[in-house]
């Protein structure tokens, strides 16, 4: 059966810059049984209410502006799952979570940066749920819970977002050996938590968790892993590190 997993996807350069996660992700993917298909909450793509994308082959959304040229030529043109997203949907709502269908949604790089470094061959049909993210962690867990057993299926779910994500204080020229101390007892404080499976306490990080506003001045890169847990089993560090000073780039295994 295969895990789920949360990635760290740090900046849209990661596609094209990997640095020390991206022979991480590579490796985790060679590890893993190849999966019949991706379902990937992805930071990037907030809503009201749950939506899957449900095209046949959704284009490739550079969603972010300022990077190279040759950042905006990448394409990730992995077919999607419009029959799965259907299966999804009903068991959402079968669990009392309202979920629709939007065909017109791409692949944001929350999506494809990553899996470009797992599946560079774009062979493996992918979906996108989206993230309603005013309704807090706890929603998160609830669909995770509620997708868990897609994993039996050999169905790969994906939480992708960032263990911390402070863009207004990250250092661009810190180099791989630099870390800030509140982005570490951060960072620290979240596998400690997921370490002991203490899922009051991580529901509860934002009061709890030591310089919680700071490392997630918005809660929509961290809720990723909330959906990520609630869908696996036991956890384990896959890659650790961090970027930039406090862009933290670690990958977690459930299962």
């Amino acid at each position: 059966m295969l895990p789920s997993l949360f990635i760290s996807h740090g900046s849209p350069m990661l596609a094209l810059e990997p640095g020390a996660s991206g022979p991480a992700l590579t490796q985790l993917a060679t590890e893993l049984p190849r999966p019949k298909a991706l379902v990937v909450v992805s930071a990037h793509w907030e809503s009201q209410h749950l939506l899957l994308t449900a095209g046949e082959r959704p284009r490739t959304w550079h969603d972010f502006s300022g990077f190279p040229a040759r950042l905006y030529a990448l394409q990730y043109p992995a077919p999607g799952a419009p029959e799965l997203a259907k299966e999804i949907a009903q068991r959402l709502n079968d669990a009392g979570l309202s979920a629709e269908l939007d065909a017109q949604r791409p692949f944001d790089h929350g999506a494809w940066a990553p899996l470009s470094l797992m599946y560079p061959h774009a062979d493996v049909p992918m979906l996108q749920l989206s993230l309603p993210s005013h309704q807090g962690p706890e929603m998160q867990t609830r669909v995770g819970r509620a997708l868990a057993s897609l994993r039996e299926q050999g169905i790969l779910l994906i939480g992708s977002g960032s263990i911390t994500h402070n863009l207004g204080e990250l250092d661009w020229r810190a180099g791989p050996d630099a870390i800030t101390s509140w982005a570490k007892a951060f960072r620290d404080w979240v596998v400690e938590k997921l370490e002991a499976d203490d899922l009051e306490a991580l529901h509860q990080y934002r009061r709890l968790a030591p310089n919680a506003a700071r490392n997630h001045p918005s809660e929509e890169h961290l809720l990723p892993l909330f959906f990520a847990r609630g869908a696996g089993g036991a956890f384990s560090v896959a890659h650790s590190g961090f970027t930039y000073g406090a862009l933290g780039m670690d990958i977690y295994r459930f299962g």
